[in-house]
């Protein structure tokens, strides 16, 4: 199986499908923030760069991201795809992104878990996260307890103010969607309707998986 670079706007469920796509398929899944919490915590050089970086109060730039990447890739097995969460996130991204992999001979293909803006409103204003370990359920999710944990569920700070939603939305069409664009232009990217449930759109996804990857 090629690499894979998924996207979806916020509440599109890309995070949802990603693990169970990396589970069938054996992927390993690459997530910025959690990789940068991973290498500040090694205490290596290039972790305590992003630990400076971070206490500083400043953005992970570009350069920095792909230094992250290179270290990722040259420590998962030549055989193991890679399934790239969310990024690149901006165009600047996507051509330091498409040169690295060139560079590390690794192919990929674009995955677009698509929903409207306004599907997704609807969802990020009724999906809930876990107290204790932020798993995230959607709104049909009936139980007040988490299924893993058995935590108590609650709304995201974040998901319940409506012109925050709105603004993490626009930062995803203005900044995000070109880079979607490019890869749809380019031939890249896999399309997959998002709004029906979550086992149709993972029927779809390997089913499109399957035949062109």
């Amino acid at each position: 199986m090629k690499n894979i670079v998924l996207f979806g706007i916020q509440g599109s469920g890309k995070g949802t499908q990603g693990k169970i796509i990396a589970e069938k398929y054996g992927y390993t899944i690459f997530e910025t923030g959690g990789e940068l919490r991973k290498l500040i915590a090694s205490e290596s050089e290039l972790g305590n760069k992003i630990k400076a970086i971070v206490e500083a109060g400043n953005l992970v730039d570009t350069s920095v991201i792909m230094e992250v990447i290179e270290n990722f890739l040259k420590n998962t097995p030549a055989e193991t795809p890679v399934l790239f969460d969310g990024l690149p996130r901006k165009m600047d991204q996507k051509i330091a992104f498409d040169a690295l992999m060139e560079k590390e001979k690794k192919d990929f293909a674009g995955v677009l878990i698509e929903i409207s803006r306004e599907e997704a409103i609807q969802r990020l204003t009724a999906r809930r996260m876990c107290k204790n370990c932020k798993e995230i359920y959607p709104a049909f999710y009936a139980d007040d307890t988490c299924e893993k944990c058995g935590g108590e569920l609650e709304m995201r700070q974040d998901d319940s103010n409506l012109d925050a939603i709105e603004n993490r939305l626009d930062a995803y069409m203005n900044e995000t969607r070109p880079v979607i664009d490019g890869y749809i232009e380019e031939g890249k990217m896999i399309e997959i309707n998002g709004e029906q449930g979550i086992e149709e759109v993972t029927a779809d996804l390997i089913s499109e998986l399957e035949s062109k990857l």
